[in-house]
Order: C-alpha cells, then structure tokens, then sequence
C-alpha cells in the first residue's frame, strides 16, 4: 500500500500508514511538525524536505543517541579520575604521514578573517556585507533556538544563497546586500540539543524530539545545495561539541549519504569542526580523518572548551579550579598547548587552522571602550597570525580590519601558511591539563561578574537572542557556561576569595539578591525565569551538561 509523504499536518492514522512485517506491525518513519506556521514557512518545511529529514533521522538518530551515551560514561570515568588521554587503539593514525585532508572547497581558500553572527535578516545583511572573507551563518550559539529563529533563519538563509534576502526595519530603513559576499559556512546545533517542536516517529511508532542538528544541518543542504554549486562555492558547515572521533565519523556518514541521495559528487561537502571540548583535543588527528573526504580545518573553539575543562573536572579538587574569567588568557600554558598543537596537526594534514574570537567588541558612542577592545583584538589576532592560524574570528564588523591588517603581515599575498607545519611542537597531556599553573586569584568582583553575565545572558537567551553585548564583551552560551560553572565549582571547592570570603550557597544567594535588586527590567522582561534557569544551573547539588538544555525544555 502506497502511503502519503509527511506533510505539516500529519498525523498517524493505523489504516493508511501501518504495514505488517512478519509478526510485527511498522508504519513508515516520518516527522511531524508541531510548532506554528508563520509566513513563508511552507517554503522551507516542504514535503520533500521532511521526507527527507525523516531518512535522516531513521538511518543516524540510533547512532546519535549512542554517542550521547557514551558522552555520559566519559563523564563519570572523569569525575571517577580518568583523565583523557591521546588513544591507544588510533596510534597508528596519528603516526601515518601519508594521509591528508580535502582541504579548502571553492571559496574557502581564504579564510583569514571570518565574522561570526545569527540568522536574522538584518544580521545576515550586516555580516553579508562586512568585507570578511567567510560568514559563519550560525544556528546554534549565536541563535537562540526559538522556533520562529529556527526556520526563519533559514528563509534567510535561502534567500541569501539565492542573492534576494533583503530587509526593512520597522522604522522602515531598508537594508540589502552588496555585490560581493563572503562564502557562507554554516553552524547547525550540537548533537545534545533537540528541537521540541518537531517529532520523528520511527518504524514502531515510537515517538522522539527531532535532533536539532539534523533539522538545521538537513533543511539548508536539501534547500541549498545545488544552488552553492551553481554559484561556485559549496554546502559547507562548522561542526560544533563533538567530543570524539566517533561523532566526527557520524557527520561523515550523514555527509556521504546527503550527497548521494541527491546526487551531489563525494566530497563536495566541507566542514570545519571546533575543537571545543578536552576530549576533542586529544582526538585532532582522529577527528580530521574520519572526516577527511569532507574536511576543510579545525577551530580553537576557546570559550566552550575552557567550559568544557570545568564541566569535566569541576569535582576533582583544587588542581582544576580556575581563577577569575579574566585571567584566562590564551597565553596560560595549557591554552597555549591546546592551539600550538591543534595548528601543529592540522598543518601536518592540510588542514586549515581557524582561530578563535576575543570577546572584547567595540562601542560606537564611547571612544575609550572602543580603543580598548582595538588593543585587546589586535593583540590576539597577532599572536594568532604569527603562531600558524590560517584565519580568525571576528563579531564586529568594526574588528575586521584589525584581524586582516594582522593576517595580511603574515601571509601577504598567500591565501593561509599550511606549509608551517610545526615540527618542533610536542604537546602531551599534562600540559593540555595542565590548570594549576595558571595561578591567579579568585575576586569578590568575579563572583559578582559571573552572576550577573550568567544571569543578564539567560535573560537575553530566553527572549530570542543568543549573541548579546553585556558590559562591552559580546557573550553567547559559551561564556555563560564558563561563568555559572566557575560558581558551581567555586562552591563546592570551598574556595575562598582574595578578600579571605569563603565562597558557599548561602553568600552566593546574597550576591545574587543584590544583583537581581540591582537590574533594569524593561518591558517583557524574562529575569524572573532566568533566575530560576540560573539557580538550577550553579547552585543545586546536581550539575546540568547544558545551561540552555533545560531552559530550552521547560521555556521554549
């Protein structure tokens, strides 16, 4: 019996859609959409699209759930005191000088200043036109996942690859894009993170959240794809969270099979992972090859995976508590072992090495903010440059020229420096965990700080934005972690600050009073839902993976 392709309507009806196999009765697999249908969603949540979002679920969402298992088994080896180590069983990998990467696709040859940004229209537009040579179109830290952000980015999207996307504001300025663009590379969301308004419904009726990296990941190639070709570039992706090689060898067979299904040659695809948890930075050479018939570089991913170091080792004493936010600067010894190695690794395979975005963003209507943020970037992006990075980010367009200007200085005329290969570089495992050599000083003043970031961010999150300019540092996820984590694990390492305060619940609960009693609520404030987010996230016992896990299912 022929049965119906899912449509947005769909529901599951036993006289049209089962079928008998053996003994045991199956329907066919298929997605249903739950989330309201705005303006030109039907664009994007066609037929055909979800049919074959629906294939790709059936074939990886098993896999993906096994993976996230096995993320839960690590975490408790670490906590139990097993440190990461440089495997065993891939040596031999990792000893292999013969095999290399696909490297750049068309339009990623030079990648020397990327911009980092959301998907709304007037973000797009203003990335679009910024003069970097990529953007990374970004559905997951910089969106905040509401379902309207979700599909609308990308209409944008769409219309952006299809040079259309245009917008006029509500004060009725239009804005366009220009004549010539970066090349698009786009972010879909980690393997931890579903979408709640979409359902996949398996061959036993079985009913599971759709995974959010497969709905952002599969609705921009089905869309796209073809399209980049034609326009000489390519369907090209940032991989974000992975923390094994065996994830990265997931994306490689979603990758294999999205080309085949529609017909689009082996290999077209590129991706860029970032290297943005501990457990990745033991695997570069792994992760590079399971992915090297798709794989265009790594990233020094450096705010997640600073989280990351203090999720993993947040209870295993004093030689991993971190100081104050600030004084974790890229220079430290095992910050510099993490990028020295994976420019080192990524050079011996022909892979691009992208460097990471300062947090420090300039402001227009105050010169000295401003000239502050322009020594702090210049300063990075030199030292990135001059240590092998190919390129970097940027999440300002006024920071462009700075990062170029400092990348020009090394590479010239040359498109990256892939023929630094690194040799004298030798990173062990110590001094990639190596925490207790940063020193430096727990504040009051970096308590404070980190409640009101974690709690001023998950205000902004809740209400649809996910990149937000607080006190003249641009946080998104990542930095928010780091802030309600370093308190989580402040606490219940008893640390004491550099003014002799024990840091414990009951003070942290004050700190937090004053801060709440301190802020400005405007109109359709969330600061009231954000406190309860971030009360769960650093002052209970337990210890959420994920801020904006459980935020996203109890608010969105």
């Amino acid at each position: 019996m022929n049965t119906p392709k899912p449509t947005l309507d769909q529901t599951v009806n036993s006289e049209t859609v089962k079928t008998t196999t053996g003994s045991f009765a199956t329907i066919r697999p298929h997605l249903e959409v739950t989330g309201p249908l705005g303006d030109r969603y039907d664009e994007i949540l066609t037929p055909d699209a979800l049919e074959f979002l629906a294939e790709l679920h059936e074939r990886f969402a098993g896999t993906r759930h096994d993976l996230l298992a096995a993320r839960l088994q690590t975490r408790v080896d670490a906590a139990n005191g097993r440190d990461p180590k440089f495997l065993s069983v891939t040596e031999s990998i990792r000893l292999d000088p013969t095999w290399s990467v696909a490297g750049a696709g068309p339009g990623l040859e030079d990648r020397r200043v990327e911009i980092t940004g959301p998907t709304d229209r007037k973000m797009a537009i203003n990335a679009l036109n910024s003069g970097a040579k990529v953007w990374l179109a970004d559905q997951e830290d910089a969106t905040s996942p509401t379902w309207g952000n979700v599909i609308e980015g990308q209409i944008t999207l769409m219309d952006a690859v299809r040079n259309q996307l245009s917008y006029t504001s509500p004060e009725g300025k239009e804005y366009t894009v220009g004549d010539e663009t970066p090349t698009i590379v786009m972010r879909p969301r980690g393997w931890h993170l579903v979408e709640k308004h979409v359902t996949f419904v398996d061959r036993a009726n079985r009913r599971m959240k759709a995974s959010g990296s497969l709905i952002d990941f599969g609705l921009y190639f089905f869309h796209n794809a073809q399209k980049l070709i034609e326009t000489g570039s390519g369907p090209y992706f940032y991989l974000p969270k992975l923390e094994s090689h065996k994830e990265a060898r997931l994306w490689n067979d979603i990758f294999s099979y999205a080309e085949d299904r529609l017909g689009i040659a082996h290999g077209t695809i590129r991706a860029t992972v970032l290297i943005e948890t501990i457990q990745a930075a033991f695997e570069m050479d792994e992760v590079l090859y399971e992915l090297r018939d798709h794989c265009a570089g790594l990233n020094a991913g450096r705010w997640d995976y600073i989280f990351s170091i203090i999720k993993t080792f947040r209870a295993r004493g004093r030689r991993f508590v971190f100081p104050d936010r600030k004084q974790i600067t890229m220079t430290v010894p095992c910050m510099r072992a993490y990028t020295e190695l994976l420019v080192a690794t990524c050079h011996r395979r022909g892979a691009y090495a992208i460097g990471g975005m300062s947090a420090f963003i300039p402001n227009r209507r105050d010169p000295e903010v401003t000239e502050r943020a322009f020594t702090q970037v210049t300063a990075d992006k030199q030292r990135e440059a001059t240590d092998g990075f190919d390129g970097t980010w940027v999440a300002h367009p006024d920071l462009i020229v700075l990062a170029q200007a400092e990348f020009d200085a090394v590479l010239g005329e040359n498109a990256h420096q892939l023929e630094r290969t690194r040799p004298e570089v030798e990173v062990t495992a110590a001094q990639l965990l190596d925490v207790s050599s940063i020193g430096g000083t727990i504040t009051e003043d970096g308590v404070r700080s980190n409640l009101l970031v974690s709690l001023r961010y998950t205000e902004s999150w809740l209400r649809g934005v996910g990149a937000a300019a607080i006190d003249n540092l641009m946080e998104d996820p990542a930095t928010a972690e780091i802030s309600r984590s370093q308190l989580w694990q402040w606490i219940h390492e008893n640390s004491v600050t550099a003014e002799g305060r024990r840091i414990d619940s009951a003070w942290v609960e004050e700190l937090l009073a004053e801060t709440v009693s301190g802020l400005e609520r405007g109109p359709g404030n969330r600061f009231d839902d954000a406190l309860t987010v971030l009360r769960s996230a650093a002052l209970e016992p337990e210890f959420p993976s994920f801020l904006t896990v459980g935020a996203y299912a109890r608010f969105f």
